[in-house]
């Protein structure tokens, strides 16, 4: 493990870093290890961190290191950016209402070709690079998910939500030290594909799994008390704080999908849920080995 957790963590600086302040690093990580070892930690992953060469390594060594060290990753994507320039490319012009993708049958093709076929396996060769041992799936398979259509499906087409979630095929890989790597793609009871929110498949996976910690990378720093003041971050907050900023409208845009997503995996058991700025590097391990976070966790 000693070698693994050293390469996983590696980067072009690290032979800058004395030895000895190497090593009380590594120290001061005990008890944060100990307290999420065992436990099963689901981590939506997109936005910048998606786009970016250098934050999707810093993502994927952070993964790497945390299943070394004992945590069950889960590992949610979705995948926007790689979808609409394959639209782009076969001249299908990217439609969006209310934030959500207007999924035509056209358009459908394109998200399982782009997201089960081309990002998910990308991903799980990046983790297999990187030292772990990955498995990509979709939330056809298994039944790991299952989709009913959108009350707006006249005008989103064929996106869905989730019915139904059945983590069963997941215990085998999770008992042997794998790491998942889902694509939001679910079928409905016909068969017949959706295109799900990469943050709505991870909150329900996470409550199905009973997960210690849910976390969605996002391309802001997290909740703020002032939306145009970014030094406003608010670090930790209960669901009913989190009920009154909404109330004020302080919570509001894009967020608001996300606070929500949060808010209903916590009503359903799991312990804890942050929105982490996935534009800092190792963010992950800021929000897990670290008291200082990198983001908003939300509590029950």
């Amino acid at each position: 493990m000693k070698s693994s957790l050293l390469d996983a963590s590696s980067d072009s600086s690290i032979d800058l870093i004395p030895p000895q302040l190497r090593v009380n690093i590594y120290s001061e990580s005990l008890p944060f290890i100990q307290k999420f070892r065992g436990k099963t930690i689901v981590v939506k992953y997109g936005g910048a961190a998606m786009k970016s060469e250098s934050l999707q390594s810093s993502v994927i060594r952070d993964l790497v290191l945390l299943s070394c060290v004992g945590l069950r990753i889960v590992f949610v994507h979705g995948g926007g950016p790689e979808i609409n320039h394959w639209l782009t490319r076969l001249n299908i012009q990217p439609n969006f209402l209310n934030g959500l993708r207007v999924t035509d049958a056209s358009t459908m093709e394109i998200v399982s070709m782009v997201l089960v076929g081309k990002v998910n396996k990308h991903l799980v060769s990046l983790i297999n690079k990187a030292g772990a041992t990955s498995v990509g799936l979709s939330g056809i398979d298994g039944r790991l998910f299952t989709a009913r259509p959108n009350p707006n499906s006249a005008q989103l087409g064929f996106v869905g939500d989730i019915a139904a979630v059945d983590p069963s095929v997941l215990f085998p890989l999770i008992n042997s030290d794998h790491i998942p790597v889902i694509a939001s793609v679910a079928a409905d009871e016909t068969g017949q594909s959706y295109n799900i929110n990469a943050d709505t498949a991870a909150g329900e996976l996470a409550a199905a799994l009973g997960a210690e910690k849910l976390l969605l990378l996002t391309d802001v720093a997290g909740i703020l008390e002032d939306k145009e003041d970014a030094s406003s971050l608010v670090k930790e907050i209960d669901i009913k704080g989190v009920k009154r900023m909404m109330e004020e409208g302080k919570i509001a845009g894009g967020m608001i999908p996300k606070v929500n997503c949060c808010v209903r995996a916590i009503a359903q058991g799991v312990r804890t849920a942050s929105i982490i700025d996935g534009r800092l590097p190792h963010s992950l391990l800021l929000e897990i080995l670290t008291d200082q976070g990198a983001g908003t966790m939300i509590t029950g």
